[in-house]
């Protein structure tokens, strides 16, 4: 497999969100607005990424038998760095996204990655797989986060779209809102696949 195939399958063919429904506990929580979903995005891309090309890296050093515990250390430690820099360089998207970041380390789309892709690949293979994974993850919260800063509070990345006399639809920020927009995305990816 070459590296394009191995970027190329997480954005759409393997998408985490759209295709295994990985990761949905921050696809529905986060993504009140399209910052908040490609702020978290981008931190989970950045976990995906370096734990990927660390677990790929020792692969062959890390014994069968602990090869999970290890692999959460690995990806703490990475969630630890997203957290203390975002804390420092962006601290209203730090306070915005709360308990979700640290949770990272739990996501499964990242231990997930690490045991059935990185572990058995090389770390080009690994790194690629990690950018495409990520890229797919967050390109659904930002978009996800979109539709729902839209229709729920009139604006786009904080512009005002629609103007002053705009009624927001309030649904679409509220947790409601995010289980019918993702509900709504995956019958029209579904739609796309059968076209």
């Amino acid at each position: 497999m070459s590296l394009a195939t191995d970027f190329k399958r997480g954005i759409w063919k393997e998408n985490a969100v759209f295709k295994l429904l990985l990761g949905l506990c921050p696809v529905l929580a986060v993504t009140t607005s399209a910052e908040n979903g490609l702020g978290m995005g981008l931190a989970t891309a950045f976990v995906l990424v370096c734990s990927n090309a660390v677990v790929a890296l020792f692969r062959h050093l890390i014994p069968a038998k602990v090869r999970i515990p290890c692999f959460i250390l690995i990806i703490a430690s990475f969630v630890t760095v997203v957290q203390l820099v975002m804390e420092a360089y962006a601290y209203e998207l730090f306070q915005a996204l709360g308990i979700f970041i640290p949770l990272i380390v739990c996501n499964c789309l990242i231990l997930g990655r690490a045991e059935a892709f990185a572990s058995k690949h090389p770390v080009s293979h690994a790194v690629a797989d990690g950018l495409g994974m990520g890229a797919g993850f967050t390109l659904v919260l930002f978009i996800l986060g979109g539709i729902r800063e839209l229709f729920g509070a009139g604006e786009f990345l904080g512009f005002s779209v629609f103007g002053a006399g705009y009624q927001p639809v309030i649904l679409m920020i509220l947790p409601p809102g995010a289980f019918i927009t993702l509900g709504l995305l995956l019958a029209l990816m579904n739609k796309v696949e059968k076209r």
